[in-house]
């Protein structure tokens, strides 16, 4: 009868190898220890996590020992972000990824250009920060004022892709909404007095309190002059309104502030035809000597074919339809169809609104522009 040999020992490394007498023991054993060294992993996880924020380590290399401590807020992050050694609109993109989360794709639509292109940008700014071991702290508040517009612009960007996804089946993400005005909120505190801090804040509420009309029972969107009033949340509009106003006697005006005076004609309009377009024209025409792009052309452009008639405002947006950027802007070709539409060129309407699903806009968009073409169809 062959004796029994011990199935495991000791190596001469102090190792213990084998099978071990007791193996279901051993096994309970080892998933305990492995259970605890999880947890103790995951207790420390947010910690590193906190690290790996502080150092914008987005490809893996860091940015050196320059990097400051972890700010208190996202908000304080956002001012870390948006250094003064970047080029604004590198930096905004840059803020926008690495401390809001947005993917590259949903930043590029936000400035109408090619992902691809975006990409470059972002690897090139970080390339830049590495190379130039450009030290990222909190600014003091004597730095505040030369980063608040490209602060700003990221608050004013995330809350426009969440007012109107650029990707995925809901028109609206309320999580971003409610984080930009939770900046917005943070920024006008902290530095009392700027009005065009003010006049985001204003912006963004006046603008979001629509936001339970925007959309019916079955998530499609519902265009402005067909939303239920009656959702809208006029305490929002009420602060929003009062906002602007402090703001506007501050004498100094600025682009946010004309963008929430546009909304504030909305909002305190009784009625989609009781909406005073002539004066949302004006401010739009106001707002471009601040904003001189082809987006507020566009939407200038909307607001004079509401006072004076579609074939007016479709001569502005056919001048624009050959921008390189509008071209990539599914709500050009959206506002040109409707206006084709309201002139009975169904034909040349349904072109448009084709063009704008090709650009593959988000689910509920794609869902009305289809509805649209349908009708003109006759189905």
């Amino acid at each position: 009868m062959p004796c029994k040999t011990r199935a495991w020992s000791r190596s001469s490394g102090g190792r213990v190898t084998g099978v071990p007498d007791n193996a279901l023991g051993w096994l309970i054993g080892v998933a305990r220890h492995k259970a605890v060294d999880r947890l103790r992993r995951e207790a420390i996880r947010g910690a590193k996590e906190a690290a790996s924020m502080r150092e914008l380590d987005l490809d893996g290399s860091g940015l050196g020992p320059d990097a400051a401590p972890e700010p208190a807020d996202p908000l304080s992050l956002v001012f870390l972000c948006c250094h003064p050694a970047l080029d604004a609109s590198v930096r905004v993109a840059l803020t926008l990824r690495s401390v809001c989360g947005l993917s590259t794709a949903e930043i590029a639509a936000a400035f109408l250009v090619p992902e691809e292109t975006m990409a470059k940008r972002l690897v090139r700014a970080k390339a830049k920060i590495r190379e130039a071991r450009i030290p990222f702290r909190v600014p003091g508040r004597a730095e505040l004022p030369e980063r608040l517009g490209a602060v700003l612009r990221v608050i004013y960007v995330l809350f426009t892709e969440g007012h109107m996804a650029s990707r995925g089946d809901a028109l609206v993400r309320g999580d971003l909404c409610d984080t930009a005005i939770w900046m917005a909120r943070g920024v006008a505190d902290l530095l009392p007095g700027e009005p065009e801090a003010m006049g985001l804040l204003a912006l963004l509420l006046l603008t979001d309190a629509r936001r339970a009309a925007r959309t019916d029972d079955l998530g499609e969107l519902v265009l402005l002059e067909d939303q239920d009033r009656g959702r809208w949340d006029r305490d929002m509009i009420a602060e929003g309104e009062a906002v602007l106003e402090a703001a506007l006697r501050l004498g100094r005006p600025g682009p946010y502030q004309l963008h929430a005076a546009i909304a504030a004609c909305h909002s305190t309009a009784p009625s989609a035809e009781a909406t005073d377009w002539r004066q949302i024209a004006l401010l739009y025409g106001e707002l471009i000597r601040y904003e001189p792009t082809p987006v507020a052309e566009a939407n200038r452009a909307v607001a004079v074919a509401m006072a004076e008639g579609p074939a007016a405002g479709l001569v502005i947006l056919d001048a624009l339809a050959h921008h390189p950027q509008l071209q990539r802007w599914a709500q050009l070709h959206i506002a040109r169809a409707e206006l084709l539409r309201r002139l009975g060129r169904d034909h040349e309407a349904a072109a448009a609104y084709r063009a704008a699903l090709d650009l593959e806009p988000a689910a509920a968009s794609r869902s009305f522009v289809t509805r649209r073409i349908r009708e003109l169809a006759g189905g």
